[in-house]
């Protein structure tokens, strides 16, 4: 027997059950992990709640680090006693072993600790997806991206700097300020005491930025409009303040026919083709070190509930792990 959260209806941390079941053996093109870290986001707490609708009863988390225990019949991706990490597949990566289908599984290199890979494939998968694919930033570029310090945005600092691009990084407090700017961020606004429109319009020189990257949603997302060229994308990839309201579409052609994209890393790792290039660029920025993955909450998998109320509340910065 082995141990894992799940849950029975959508509410507040107390649906989350630690309960203990059966793995079972791995079907036909499945492998069975055994976890040594577990990768939290904010689409786990979507789920948990309700906000996005998932089939109950059901586990929760979609991405993961460990060893490869067993293989079904017709896997070849990997072999007993391989390293890995993943990101997708079905909800359940809140638990100590799982069975998962082998195609989504990436190997992961010996100079990559199970930590930073169960920390890097979701968030880091999203920001190759963002700044490669939603939208092709260029050298030279100036962007907006919305809770620089969080995860997410502390990988897209580092590897849009990487990519040469300016990073225009919205946070709520000076020392994610300074987190923020360590981590390749060359204009931080502090939106606690900041009008970050006012402040991009300065930085710019009224120009305003080609694309926004806004997680935020309800509380930044009009304001990250204004910040906008004409013709520039807004691309709205999180809900961190509640979703974003119903709108009316002419509020683009008032701010000079803008552009307004809702993606999902998922949608562009779905094919093994398409997740098999985003994770080696992936990996190559972190193996290269023009990426570093910073882990600075950890958690007993036990104690996810804790971790839930600390993402939302505000009090995390960088990726968050539960151990196990």
């Amino acid at each position: 027997m082995s141990k894992a959260i799940r849950i029975y209806e959508p509410g507040d941390i107390d649906a989350m059950r630690w309960e203990e079941f059966a793995v079972g053996e791995p079907g036909r093109g499945e492998a069975r992990v055994l976890h040594k870290a577990v990768g939290l986001n904010f689409v786990d707490v979507y789920q948990r709640s309700g906000l996005y609708k998932v089939p109950l009863p059901s586990g929760l988390g979609s991405e993961g680090a460990g060893v490869v225990d067993a293989v079904g019949q017709g896997v070849t991706l990997v072999k007993p006693g391989d390293r890995v990490a993943y990101y997708g597949g079905p909800l359940g990566s809140y638990s100590e072993v799982r069975n998962m289908p082998a195609e989504r599984l990436i190997l992961l290199p010996d100079a990559i600790s199970f930590e930073t890979g169960a920390a890097m494939m979701l968030k880091g998968l999203t920001v190759r997806s963002l700044l490669r694919a939603v939208h092709a930033v260029q050298p030279g570029d100036t962007i907006l991206w919305h809770a620089a310090a969080g995860g997410v945005g502390l990988i897209a600092c580092q590897w849009a700097k990487a990519l040469g691009v300016t990073v225009i990084g919205t946070v709520g407090s000076e020392t994610k300020a300074a987190l923020a700017k360590a981590h390749g961020c060359e204009h931080v606004i502090n939106y606690a005491r900041e009008n970050f429109v006012e402040r991009v319009k300065e930085i710019t020189g009224g120009k305003g930025v080609p694309v926004v990257y806004d997680s935020v949603g309800k509380d930044t997302f009009l304001g990250s409009l204004d910040c906008l060229k004409p013709r520039g994308l807004m691309v709205s990839f999180g809900n961190a303040s509640g979703a974003v309201p119903p709108f009316d579409l002419a509020l683009l052609v008032q701010r000079g026919s803008l552009y307004l994209t809702r993606p999902s890393a998922a949608h562009y790792v779905a094919q093994r083709p398409d997740l098999e290039v985003a994770a080696k660029e992936l990996i190559d920025m972190v193996s290269s070190g023009k990426v570093k993955i910073d882990i600075n909450q950890r958690y007993p998998l036990k104690d996810a509930g804790q971790a839930h109320l600390d993402l939302v509340a505000r009090k995390t910065t960088g990726s968050t792990i539960l151990i196990p």
